[in-house]
């Protein structure tokens, strides 16, 4: 029985180190199936993108492979962000599909703990990696830097949809990317730079389609 109870108690303890906080995942903080549109997205450059039909219903479409937006510091071109919603630990969720020509660095993009141009984070999911390519990475006011501790060989990009999910703990800067096996990250980081934010999608300079946006946390106030 002794041993029962230690082993009941190190399961507990080793949860919450691993497991996100009860409770902050599962506060909805914004839904959508683009089916009403897209009016609380602010994109970096609007005649890249639109909400458009298709046969498996309303789709964000990233269309514009060079927009006309020109950032700062060396990121990525192509941005669209969710207006009026900051938060610290999230987690975001959403399915995505490349329409870009297939070569080396096809890529989508998402955004998050977005301040401003100058200040955020995004992951660019490439098809091969390398210290530009697929990896995460901070725009702190400077040209982007890789803080990936674990990623890829690449993403296996094809004209399919995927999922994509990421997982942010502010308290340890856990940083966490998943595609399509949403058990087992693609990519890892630790960094705490940036607390609070938005978020956002599209490419670093091809196009793509976006659609089942979700994401859960806790609401923040910008600082």
């Amino acid at each position: 029985m002794h041993v029962t109870r230690l082993l009941s108690s190190a399961v507990i303890l080793l949860s919450l180190f691993i497991l996100p906080r009860a409770g902050w995942a599962e506060e909805v903080q914004y839904q959508t199936d683009f089916e009403e549109g897209a009016e609380q997205w602010a994109p970096t450059d609007p005649a890249a993108w639109t909400v458009k039909k298709t046969a498996e219903g309303a789709v964000y479409s990233q269309h514009k492979k060079r927009s006309d937006y020109e950032p700062p510091h060396r990121s990525p071109y192509n941005i669209s962000l969710l207006e009026n919603v900051v938060v610290s630990d999230f987690v975001l969720e959403a399915k995505v599909r490349s329409t870009h020509p297939d070569y080396g660095h096809r890529d989508v993009c998402l955004f998050f703990g977005y301040q401003d141009p100058a200040h955020f984070y995004y992951v660019h999911l490439g098809k091969q990696a390398d210290d530009h390519a697929n990896q995460i990475f901070i725009v702190n006011e400077a040209p982007r830097k890789k803080i990936s501790i674990t990623s890829t060989s690449g993403t296996d990009w094809d004209d399919e949809w995927h999922n994509v999910k990421i997982v942010r703990r502010v308290s340890d800067g856990t940083i966490e990317i998943y595609f399509d096996d949403m058990l087992n990250p693609v990519m890892t980081a630790k960094d705490d730079t940036f607390r609070w934010g938005r978020i956002g999608v599209g490419s670093f300079d091809d196009t793509s389609d976006w659609d089942s946006v979700k994401l859960t946390g806790t609401k923040a106030e910008k600082q």
